[in-house]
Formats: C-alpha cells, structure tokens, sequence
C-alpha cells in the first residue's frame, strides 16, 4: 500500500515491527508478575512534604482549557452515612466558584511511598479536575496521576512517569531526566499528561529532531529504522499536528449543560464550539480543527523563579482519604458500527473512582508501561520485579484515497490519518484513541473480539480480530493496518454467508492498485465500508479452506450487495471471466480512440499508427479470448464437468500469458493508468486461476 511520503514512516512496516516482537504495556496495567515487586510504605510526614516541594510540578494548559486542577472537598457530601463528591455538585460548584475565568481552590495532592529494603521512593502528584471531555469519552471528575521515582541515596530522579489519558493509553515517560522539577503539558478536556523535557518548555516533541532532546524515553517499534520510528507513548495529538474532534457529552439524550441539576453551567463551559463536533456521522469528511496552543501555566506557590499565571497548593492526599466515593450519572457518546442494519451504540463512560482504591497508590511501578524503564529499575533495585510479556491488539489507521496512477474511478491508495481517530474493543468494552494513527489495545484475553474504528467524517470500520493464547501481538487487518474511507467517498459492501453453499468463515478485499484492504472473520451478515474510487476483487473463505471471488466496481453507487456469495470453481471462473471483460472493454474503449479523427491524442504512443493500433487491438482480443474460456470453464463447473472445467482452466492460465506478452507490446500506445491497471489484474488473474485450478469444489 501507499502512503503519504510527508510522513517519515511507511505505516505497513511500522506495524509489521509491531507483529515482529515489540511488547509494551499500557498505563496502570503491570508488566511483572503478582508478588514480583517489594512492598512499599509511607515515609513521615516532613520528609514527604519536602519531596514533593523538590519536585513539585510545572503544569502547562492549553489556551482552551475549562477544568483546572482544583480541591474536590469543596464539593463533598454527606449522604447515607458517608462523604461523597456528586459529580453535579462539583461541576456547578467549580462554575459558581469562577470556573475556567479564576479556578477556585488551585491544588496538588501529593502520596510518597518508599520501597521497603531499597532506595527507591516515589513521589505521586495527583490532580483533580471536575469533568472530563475527550473524543472517547467523558465523565465527572478526573484524577490524573503524574510520578516521580527517586534514588533515595543519590537525591536523583529515575524515572518520571506520566500517566496518559487512561490504563489502555501508553504512558509519556522519561529514563534518568536531568531536570529536577517535572514539566506537565495538560491535553485540552482530557487531562492526559504529555511530557516537557527538552528546551522547548510548552511543546511536545515525539523525537529528537535536530539534535534536540525527546520529551520521552519510550522505545521505538521493533523493526523500524532508528531515525524514523515512533516510541511508542500517547504524546499530544493535537501538538503534533494532527486533529482531534471533541465529542459533546449527552445526559438523557440532551446536552449535559441543559440538565436542570446544572443551573450555573452552559455550553461555554465546555470545549469550545470551533474543536467540537456534535455528531461524528453527520460529517462527510474528516474536519480541519485549529491545534494545541498553550494558555495558562501553573506552578507550586513555594517554588522559586518561576513565571506562573496560576499558582497551585500542595496538600497530602491523607486529607481527601475520608471521601468514600466520586458520584455521578453515566454519560455517552455517539459510535457506529458497520453492519447489514447500521448500528449505533452509546458508549457509557462512568466517573473516576477514588486514588486511594487505586492499585498505584500501594505499588507504583504498576504504572510504568515502558518494559525497557521498568527492566532498568529492575536492574538498578532489588524491589522492582522483571518486566513480563502483556498481550495486545495492534492496528495502524490510515485513510483511503484515490490513486493518481490508476485509471479514474479504479484505484486507491493508502496515506496516513490527519485525524485522530479512536477504536473500542467491544468485547471489554474500551474506547481508546490513536497516537499518530496507532491503535493499541493491551491485555486482551484469548479468543474473537469485536474491533471498531470509528471517528468524526469517516465511515465506521469493525472487524473480528482473533486473539492466539500464545500471542504476544495480534495486528488487526491486514499486516496490522485499517484503512477508513470519509464519509463522502465510502460504499458499503455487504455480505451475507447465510446465503452462501458452504459455511463461509472469512471475508477479504483487494483494490487493483492498493493491494489487500480488508481481511477478518466472517461469523454472519457483515459490511465494510470500501471508497468509490476503487476497483475491487472480493474474496470468501469457507471452513474447508475453499476459495470464492468477485468483481465488485462500486461506481456511483453507496451500497452493494455481494450476491451468492459461493465458493468454487465456479466462483473462481466467473470472477476471472468478469475482469477479463471489463479490461478488455477498456482496452477496446483505447482502440476506438484511435479510430477518431482527434489529434489530440495523448497517449503514450502517439497518434493512432497502425502498428500501434494493431498492439492495443491484439491485447483486447487475447483478454476477449480469456474471458471466453473462462465463461465456459465456469459453465462446465456449474454443470458438475470437473475435467473440462479444469481443461478450460488450463486454457485461460495459457491466455493470460498470451495477454501479458501483448500487454508488453501494446504499454506504449495506451495511457499508463490503465497500463499499469492492466498488469495489476493480470497478477491477480495468474493467482486466481491456479486457485480455480486447485479447488476441491465445483
């Protein structure tokens, strides 16, 4: 497949890297054993208080940030006998108090944990915020949690680790930083904590461009070229010039802003209009959405020189520890999933719980997703366990787009997403974005999982991925790729295996100039959505390995229908018998050009000489001629004749050679599109009739 030479990176061996070994874990799930790890316990009160002065963050928002860190006791209630903080209270509160304008109550809690016979401790700063707002989710109250792992003998920083966006989101992290004050860039709703280590304080920089510093430590991909591969971390999508739609959270099928629970709060206190799409589906093409600017800087009120807009308060989080719970509605958002029906799912997001309930707050290097950190603290400290292997569903997003090198209307190519896009595992369920157009799911169990992707101005993508018990990785698709198709452009393909002869158990698609699309399990009526611009051979599978294949040319229409979806030799004939056809009525359409009287003839060639004319005449005959035998090899088969249907097999592998010496012949004197179309489909045609040849089946 193609892609879009801007971006460093072939996005095929990028996950083909994936598929060749690479482990990583997602945040907050552990990449060690149960048990492998020492205990941890609390240090007292004046030594913790002055590690977390030491390294007391440094806090960066963006301009359009609404939720600021804040304190949630300004919030809590009694109900039943315990303290709470109801979502409702909070966010109304947070409004009434100054909202986004003068965030009341700016604070840090801070829990410092030491490994016991070690020295090693961890510094945890945990922030609140009152509500969440990201494109896969939101909910009341957030808790992000940033950690700093320090060598209690040196007075060193190790390890910082920062937690992104969720547990299935990698973390930003950074081996032995040389600042001693961490440096946060807060993602706009969500709150997902981007690293700054390097000399650009409020950006985020993925690689070390120019010399410079990366602002993570996280390693490579496997198999990819040192300079242009991608660590394998969240990062700031938003920063790094890709788009990000924000999502606006429904309650009862309404705006959270028009609950009447909610009087102090309106649409102005959520992300603003100019990166918010109210519905994905209703998009045909993916938006172009302003990026990341950086607004307020906050900073810990004791620190010295520092520039803070905003200052903060640090306060243990011992204090918060008689709050029993964070309460709040389920809310959703909108998510399609291809089908016969489309069908629409309302994904329900429910609030944060509380950190001390939290597995980190006991054992922090739980938190590390990076196997390489966690191995060099293993190698540093007797306390830090090994890193273990952890499974996970690996797919690279790209968009689907026409080919400028194929005939109009008959050819695709692949080029990387500018949109954030994000991908649920129904099977969990878990909705998680993509960082640079990868989509990582961890610790997946065994056995088939329903995968979609979904995002504002595409066509929604799902497909049963497989996982192998043994499996470390499992690239979804094709080699690990998804191609999506915008809205405005997408077909949808159906297939029905209840109609079928045999018990179909796969799907595939192919484009003429982009290769395999499509490639999954088929268990009942399924769709995928393919552009318009493509030329497409469709592939069935059935539980005795059969083989079945179509021609499908969507044109102008945005829905198609694959009708008796059959596998066989039969199948196989048919297919073969239709694609050589159709090139040979665009050969024919050539020869008939240059019949005219037009001089201006553009093709290769040159005008309409009749040594010319005679080639392009000879390669529309020869594949007339295939298309013949293999319109009789398809009758024979379907008649129950297995020797003539293989003889008139044996006739069309021996016409397609024919076509290609005149395809050699006649590549001058037609326009190269459809020359090199010609050669694609002659390709597939050499492996289709030696798959017709082999089939069991008639």
């Amino acid at each position: 497949m193609g892609d879009d030479p801007s971006w460093p990176v072939d996005r095929r061996q990028v996950l083909t890297g994936v598929a060749g070994g690479a482990v990583a874990s997602m945040a907050g799930c552990s990449l060690f054993e149960d048990g492998e790890d020492g205990d941890v316990s609390s240090v007292d009160d004046d030594r913790a208080r002055a590690l977390a002065e030491r390294f007391a963050p440094t806090l960066y928002f963006d301009e359009h940030e609404r939720w600021f860190p804040t304190d949630p006791r300004l919030f809590e209630r009694e109900r039943d006998g315990t303290t709470v903080v109801d979502g409702f209270d909070a966010l109304d509160g947070y409004v009434e108090r100054g909202g986004a304008d003068e965030p009341p109550a700016p604070t840090c809690f801070y829990n410092v944990v030491e490994y016991e016979s070690s020295s090693l401790a961890v510094v945890q700063f945990w922030f609140y915020a009152v509500f969440d707002q990201f494109t896969t989710n939101f909910h009341w109250h957030d808790w992000e949690l940033l950690q700093v792992f320090v060598d209690t003998d040196t007075d060193e920083p190790q390890l910082h680790v920062a937690s992104s966006h969720s547990r299935s989101v990698p973390n930003n992290e950074f081996l032995d930083p040389e600042r001693t004050r961490p440096r946060i860039l807060s993602e706009l709703g969500s709150h997902s904590s981007g690293l700054s280590v390097n000399d650009d304080p409020d950006g985020f920089q993925r690689l070390p461009l120019d010399g410079s510093v990366a602002d993570i430590t996280n390693s490579v991909i496997d198999g990819i070229d040192a300079v242009a591969s991608i660590p394998l971390a969240y990062g700031l999508p938003r920063d790094e010039g890709l788009a990000l739609p924000y999502a606006v959270p429904e309650l009862d099928g309404k705006p959270v802003y028009e609950d009447d629970r909610l009087p102090a709060v309106d649409a102005s206190d959520l992300v603003p209009e100019a990166l918010t799409v109210r519905s994905f589906s209703a998009l045909q093409s993916p938006p172009d959405l302003p990026g990341r600017r950086t607004g307020r800087r906050f900073d810990y009120a004791g620190s010295e020189g520092g520039e803070a807009d905003v200052t903060y308060e640090l306060q243990p989080t011992a204090d918060l520890e008689h709050i029993a719970d964070f309460t709040g509605p389920q809310l959703s958002f909108e998510f399609s999933i291809p089908g016969f029906v489309e069908d629409a799912i309302a994904s329900h997001i429910t609030t944060a719980g509380v950190p001390w309930d939290d597995p980190r707050y006991e054992t922090p290097a739980s938190d590390i997703s990076e196997p390489d950190h966690r191995q060099a603290l293993s190698d540093r400290y007797d306390a830090i366990g090994d890193p273990s292997p952890v499974s996970q569903v690996v797919a690279g997003v790209s968009n689907a787009v026409a080919d400028d090198d194929a005939p109009e209307g008959e050819g695709l190519t692949t080029v990387s997403s500018p949109l954030e896009l994000f991908a649920l595992f129904r099977s969990e369920p878990r909705a998680v974005p993509t960082f640079d157009g990868i989509a990582v799911v961890q610790d997946v169990p065994p056995g088939d999982h329903e995968l979609t992707i979904n995002g504002a101005g595409v066509a929604p993508h799902a497909e049963t991925v497989t996982v192998d018990a043994e499996a470390e990785v499992t690239p979804a698709s094709v080699e690990g790729e998804i191609p999506v198709v915008a809205r405005e452009n997408a077909v949808k393909l159906e297939v029905d295996p209840t109609e079928a002869d045999s018990d179909l158990r796969a799907l595939a698609v192919e484009d003429d100039f982009a290769g395999r699309l499509y490639d999954a399990p088929l268990s009942g009526p399924d769709a995928v959505y393919v552009h318009e611009g493509g030329a497409y051979t469709t592939e069935v599978r059935d539980s005795d390995d059969e083989i079945g294949a179509f021609r499908v040319n969507p044109g102008e229409q945005k829905r198609v229908r694959l009708e008796d979806p059959r596998t066989g030799k039969a199948s196989l004939a048919t297919y073969l018998a239709d694609l050589a056809a159709e090139t040979r009525d665009e050969v024919a359409a050539v020869e008939t050009a240059g019949d005219s009287d037009d001089d201006d003839d553009d093709r290769p060639g040159g005008g309409s000489g009749g040594g010319q004319q005679n080639a392009v005449t000879g390669l529309a005959n020869a594949l007339a001629a295939v298309a013949e035998a293999a319109q009789r090899a398809a009758a024979a088969a379907e008649a129950g004749n297995r020797g003539q249907a293989d003889q008139r097999l044996a006739t069309v592998i021996e016409r397609l050679e024919r076509v290609s010496s005149r395809l050699d012949a006649a590549s001058a004197s037609i326009p190269a599109p459809l020359a090199r179309a010609t050669n694609n489909r002659l390709d597939q045609a050499r492996r289709r009739s030696e798959q017709a040849r082999t089939a069991e089946k008639l």
